[in-house]
């Protein structure tokens, strides 16, 4: 009783709202006559439904009486036939549903939906009526006489093949599915149809419309279109395929100049506006993406031959214009160079030898064969039985339908299901047995997702999860083949996910590849710079980025570390060569010449100083601290080989130790010398001498100077142990980095400081004994030595602060140093001992002729002692100046 109630259901919900509460079972099934439509059976066993466009849809001024526009041959009659030939096929098959024929029953749905759900119900209605009437045991009434038997137009619908259009599908899905009977469309692509939570009982031998726009998006990408336009027809099909590009378009950088949709039966007002915001975004978005309808594109190119615009724009179609002529015909000179997917399936040969030998008079089963004759061959029929003029031949511009293959393997797959249903319900059984008997639509949806088979074309078809089967599509072009003719060539492939294009096919006849890009792409290390503030998009203004700054990405220049600069790719960051003094730079030649000559002039005076270590010139110059002063001047010659040198640990340690200790050695003997002669002389002027000065032997001369060189060898090693000495880079600036040792500036200006101390405590001292007797003028040298070591160590210390030659100034400021001090010092006694030997005598260095300073008159000086110093000071009087 429940199950009755259940069935009663719908058809009381289908008497209220399609049969103005009609009860006669005779007048249920009359349509009414404003709508009348035609329907094509075919009796069989198990009915299956279809829905084929026959027709164009209504324009937009009929829509509201659902009247529907001229036949179509490939979209209607060719595939209303196919299903004839496919069943003639089938129930020939003694392999396929054997002893079961299949029947059907095809309805008009002019590819629109109201006219689609309308016919549906039809199917529907048919169905409930046979089953609610066997169920209550009601008799038949045909053709006056009472039957157990409902007549061939009642059997109820095993399930439903088509419609072509998407946003159809989901109509008519959404009404099939609440009887539970299959779908199974041939070219509804949308994504939507995916959702098997709100279309279970639909499946598809096309792919996703997913898939579609992948294939698309990898066409654009292939050729670098990164600004395009894009276009849809109005409803799901072109809603949901555009959506889903937009997705995936935006994963992959790319941008949408501007987006639009339309009604494929809009008026011309709509599309010609339509044209011009495309134009707006001319010349940088030159390709249009379209997923439309192949009705809307054709409104899209007679826009064009409205307004003029030929070449200006490259389209790319979906499979709804794939390679149809009806789409272009008489605009092929504005579609020239399209683009488009056509879903990858074969011709059908045998289809073509079954329907160019069909004849107006043979076709009965097709009730819209003949208006398609007329139509045709632009003729006029008084009447069916009217003989067919011979020229009427359909091989004359015939072309099968680009989707045939399709249209038939979803027939194919609907006798599978069933054929597998049968086998396993009704196993042994000739013939439907009752567990098909009506056919379940629940049961037979589960066959129909196991079914698998090769197809018309030789591929497997099968469904996965969704429904869906994988996605094959070949790439089309449309290209003039000469004399005003057009043709669509085969370019290219898109199989699950793989590309394959043939450039030099598609691009034969264009001089360059076409671009659409809002902005060029950034030249090497440039990046990019939006044009509005915040907004990512593809139109940008290159901006180059800093000489020490790489390219981290398109939108962001990074700095490179210290020491590291960018690459020549400008893609990242390389270690700055280390920059240290070459042996072969032309300065450091220099200084090593120069110090190698210091060191054998030096090693030769030390050598001249030994052998004539006897001799009164030498003596007489403190022979030990000249040896000591002379060990300072070779050490300072060899501070250079420790500064060029490449910065060790090693190397950093001499310099620090050297450059002060050498300075050191030089000044402390200098000083000790100076302020011995100082001491000698201050003694002198005193008129009694009470004793001599203190420390004036050699050996106390020595122990002075090393007391004062021990100060600064002292200073030195505590500034290697609080800075020890290493190797570090140093940044003069960002493109430059030196490897150098870590002298502090306190590590440097302490030796240096001591040093200047001790120098100016020497010119002091030189200053105040600069006028000693002539024969004893050893302070004028010294004193000229110092004057002049200032003067160096005074223009050193801005030039070593103040520059980035640090090393180099302090190379040759303590070789200068010690040169100055060598030629100064050692000059006069080398000259005496090697080119004046006989002035190389006591005399020479105990009497003077001439007083220069006042020591004393010499009369009331009382004598202090044989050996008093002071005697080396008296001079000689002169014979004429006593005789006065």
């Amino acid at each position: 009783m429940g199950l009755l109630v259940l069935l009663c259901l719908p058809t009381f919900l289908f008497r209220v709202l399609v049969l103005s509460h009609s009860s006669s079972i005779y007048e249920r099934s009359v349509v009414p006559r404003a709508v009348s439509r035609s329907v094509a059976r075919m009796d069989g066993d198990v009915i299956i439904g279809a829905l084929f466009s026959v027709h164009h849809q209504p324009s937009a001024e009929k829509v509201a009486e659902r009247k529907c526009g001229d036949v179509r041959e490939q979209y209607g009659i060719q595939r209303v036939e196919a299903m004839f030939h496919t069943l003639d096929r089938i129930n020939a098959d003694p392999n396929l549903l054997p002893n079961i024929s299949l029947g059907c029953e095809i309805r008009d749905s002019c590819w629109h939906s109201s006219v689609a759900l309308e016919q549906s119900i039809e199917f529907i209605r048919d169905s409930l009526i046979s089953i609610r009437d066997d169920k209550d045991g009601s008799k038949w009434c045909i053709d006056g006489t009472p039957s157990n038997q409902p007549p061939p137009t009642k059997k109820p619908i095993a399930g439903v093949i088509g419609p072509g259009s998407s946003s159809v599908a989901i109509q008519v899905q959404n009404l099939l599915q609440l009887f539970n009977i299959p779908q199974i469309a041939y070219s509804a692509t949308s994504i939507d149809l995916s959702d098997k939570t709100l279309f279970k009982y639909f499946l598809r031998v096309v792919p996703s419309d997913t898939l579609q726009a992948r294939a698309m998006l990898d066409i654009v990408k292939r050729y670098n279109w990164t600004y395009v336009s894009a276009v849809h027809t109005e409803g799901n099909y072109g809603e949901s395929g555009m959506e889903a590009f937009k997705e995936l378009a935006s994963q992959e950088g790319l941008c949408i100049a501007h987006s639009d949709k339309i009604y494929s039966n809009a008026g011309e007002k709509h599309f010609d506006r339509l044209l011009k915001k495309l134009r707006e975004r001319l010349p940088k978005a030159r390709v249009v993406v379209c997923f439309c309808e192949g009705m809307t594109v054709r409104g899209l190119l007679m826009a064009m031959r409205r307004l003029g615009v030929s070449g200006e724009l490259q389209l790319i179609g979906s499979d709804g214009w794939a390679d149809r002529d009806e789409v272009v015909e008489g605009y092929e000179q504005e579609a020239e160079g399209g683009i488009t997917m056509k879903l990858q399936s074969a011709v059908v040969k045998s289809f073509d030898n079954y329907f160019l030998k069909l004849r107006l008079d043979t076709n009965t089963r097709n009730p819209w064969f003949p208006e398609f004759w007329q139509y045709r061959f632009q003729c006029r029929l008084p009447d069916r039985s009217h003989p067919q003029p011979p020229m009427c031949i359909l091989h004359e511009n015939y072309v099968q339908d680009s989707k045939m293959g399709f249209v038939i393997n979803a027939i194919y797959a609907m006798a599978h299901g069933l054929h597998d249903m049968h086998t396993e319900l009704c196993p042994g059984q000739t013939g439907l047995c009752e567990a098909m008997d009506p056919i379940d639509g629940s049961k037979l949806l589960d066959y129909l997702l196991k079914t698998s088979f090769r197809g018309v074309s030789g591929e497997e078809v099968y469904f996965d999860e969704n429904g869906d089967t994988p996605g094959r599509y070949d790439i089309m072009n449309l290209q003039s083949v000469g004399d005003g003719h057009y043709d669509y060539i085969n370019v290219g492939s898109w199989h699950e996910g793989i590309l394959n294009i043939d450039d030099n096919k598609l691009w034969m006849n264009n001089s360059e590849v076409v671009r659409s890009v809002c902005s060029e792409p950034c030249s090497k290390g440039q990046i990019k710079v939006w044009t509005r503030a915040g907004e990512v998009s593809c139109c940008w203004i290159c901006t180059t980025c800093k000489d020490n700054e790489y390219v981290q990405d398109e939108f962001t220049c990074k700095a490179c570390e210290l020491g590291w600069w960018p690459d020549e790719e400008l893609e990242g960051c390389e270690p700055l060569p280390l920059k240290y003094l070459d042996w072969a730079d032309v300065e450091s030649i220099v200084a090593v010449v120069f110090s190698c000559v210091g060191i054998l002039i030096t090693s030769f005076v030390t050598f001249i100083f030994i052998q004539y270590r006897d001799t009164p010139v030498v003596k007489s110059s403190s022979r030990e601290l000249c040896y000591i002063i002379l060990a300072g001047i070779f050490l300072g010659y060899i501070c250079p080989f420790t500064l060029i040198a490449r910065p060790t640990v090693a190397s950093c340690c001499l310099q620090r130790l050297l450059v002060g200790l050498s300075s050191a050695m030089c000044y402390s003997a200098l000083v000790t010398k100076t302020n011995r002669i100082a001491r000698i002389l201050a003694g002198s002027k005193k008129k009694i001498c009470t004793r001599k000065p203190r420390f004036m032997s050699a050996w106390a001369q020595v122990i002075i100077a090393f007391m004062l060189i021990s100060v600064q060898l002292t200073l030195e090693i505590t500034l290697i142990i609080l800075e020890p000495p290493e190797p570090i880079k140093s940044y003069p600036s960002i493109r430059e980095v030196y490897l150098i040792c870590n002298t502090s500036n306190v590590g440097m200006v302490a030796p240096l400081g001591y040093n200047g101390l001790l120098i100016m405590s020497c010119t002091y001292y030189a200053f105040k004994t600069r006028n000693v007797p002539a024969n004893f003028n050893e302070a004028k040298y010294i004193a000229f030595t110092m004057y002049t070591t200032c003067i160096i160590w005074l223009a050193f210390v801005p030039i070593y602060f103040g520059s980035n030659y640090k090393i180099i100034t302090t190379s040759f400021s303590v070789s200068l140093s010690v040169t100055v001090a060598l030629g100064c010092m050692f000059t006069p006694k080398m000259y005496i001992i090697i080119a004046k030997p006989e002035r190389n005598v006591r005399s020479a260095f105990t009497t003077s002729d001439v007083v220069r300073m006042h020591v004393g008159d010499g009369k009331s000086a009382a004598p202090c002692g044989s050996n008093s110093l002071l005697n080396m000071f008296r001079r000689k009087k002169n014979p004429s100046n006593t005789a006065k």
